[in-house]
């Protein structure tokens, strides 16, 4: 098949790594592949550089970018148009807000222009037939090409945002909906939260978890190595080290953390916290944890590139992760993967991995059970090592980076059938 991925920007994020990992495979698998993104702007890091060398196509559009900007949007609808026309694709596949907007109008415009019509009903990964809210075959119309799809890798709208601006986002998804024949997601919540809001009820959804490129997860890291990364960032060999990797920016939950620390660092005096990430609210977490004289209880290692977070795992004991917001956040199956266990806020789609025999699934916002939880871990070295064990198991295969693409694969040829 001729199929075409369309994403916003390719900074360090879970959406990006999922989308290369996807571009990746089935480029290996022999499809015609190209990916379309905008410049890797913004201070979270970029992952642009992995696209060398590859089998697919990449392609920048210059003009797109995550901010909402009419003219630069309305000129990047216009070359991805253009640049659509001349690919010819079987598949058009979105990923994130901005192109998943622009890149679904773009292609529904150009429906029927070239190719046969295709149609198919494609098994669930629930072991059931695909189906829209009224029962009925999913894909029982025919589909004409380009067939539009789009991954549901976290919302647009959030209970957080401007209830005003939580609207608008709301009746622009539901008129790409419109533009969309089938939606894949990271996580069964992002179906339910979509549905929820009136978001592609008629259309089919598939739930295909985020890949991950699990052999350097699995692979035991040398002590040698974990050693060194400890005395690198000034942690002791005998510290209990509890990583959050994040990026530092509002609502990603550092500051629950921080003032859970507050209350722990007087519990234990062994434990370090490792902040993982940068952003812009680095300055402000670093100045808040002076005031709290707490410096010399964190360490900040600033970004680092992906082939390193397993090493920041491994030199680990426990994840912490207290994003207010996330579809279903990489780094908790990562880190089950490193058989280490993970504290999550049960938001979204976290508590599809996190449970009692894997970690630790508490109350968002709520600090005293961040403080249990913690507590609870740091005392017991023989649960953690359980629970890291059973989490290990539970997500192997499960995040395996064929078991996502033969997912989506089913999709797209369910559609070109």
């Amino acid at each position: 098949m001729k199929i075409v991925h369309i994403i916003t920007r390719l900074i360090l994020g879970g959406a990006q790594e999922n989308t290369l990992i996807t571009c990746k495979v089935l480029a290996e698998r022999g499809h015609e592949v190209t990916l379309i993104t905008g410049p890797a702007l913004g201070p979270e890091g970029q992952l642009f550089d992995l696209t060398k060398g590859q089998q697919y196509r990449t392609i920048v559009v210059d003009e797109m970018r995550r901010a909402i900007l009419p003219f630069q949007d309305y000129a990047s609808y216009g070359k991805i148009k253009t640049l659509l026309r001349d690919l010819k694709p079987d598949i058009v596949h979105t990923h994130s807000a901005k192109a998943g907007i622009v890149g679904r109008f773009a292609a529904w415009s150009l429906k029927g222009q070239w190719g046969p019509r295709g149609e198919g009903i494609l098994p669930s990964n629930r072991g059931q037939d695909a189906r829209d809210t009224q029962g009925r075959d999913a894909l029982a119309t025919p589909v004409l090409r380009p067939a539009v799809v789009h991954s549901l890798h976290g919302l647009s709208f959030h209970p957080y945002q401007n209830p005003w601006a939580s609207r608008l986002y709301i009746a622009i998804e539901k008129a790409a909906a419109q533009r969309t024949d089938y939606f894949i997601s990271v996580a069964d919540a992002m179906t339910e939260q979509n549905k929820a809001e009136g978001i592609g009820v008629d259309k089919p959804y598939v739930t295909a978890y985020s890949a991950i490129e699990e052999e350097q997860f699995l692979t035991p890291i040398p002590e040698g190595r974990l050693r060194e990364f400890r005395r690198q960032h000034d942690i002791p060999l005998d510290a209990v080290v509890l990583v959050t990797i994040a990026r530092l920016f509002m609502l990603k939950g550092h500051d629950y953390i921080i003032e859970s620390a507050r209350e722990l660092s007087k519990r234990f005096g062994n434990v370090i916290w490792l902040f993982v990430g940068d952003g812009n609210l680095a300055d402000k977490y670093q100045e808040q944890i002076r005031k709290l004289g707490l410096a010399d209880r964190f360490r900040f290692t600033g970004l680092i590139p992906p082939d390193q977070v397993p090493l920041a795992i491994q030199a680990s004991d426990i994840l912490v992760h207290c994003s207010l917001r996330e579809g279903l956040a990489r780094t908790l199956p990562q880190a089950m993967l490193c058989s280490r266990p993970a504290i999550s806020f049960d938001v979204d789609g976290a508590r599809e991995v996190v449970n009692e025999t894997t970690g630790r699934l508490i109350e968002a916002k709520n600090v005293h059970q961040v403080i249990d939880a913690c507590a609870e871990l740091i005392e017991n070295k023989a649960l953690r090592e359980r629970l890291g064990q059973t989490g290990r198991e539970s997500v192997r295969n499960k995040f395996a980076p064929d078991t996502m693409v033969d997912t989506i694969e089913r999709v797209y040829r369910s559609l070109c059938t």
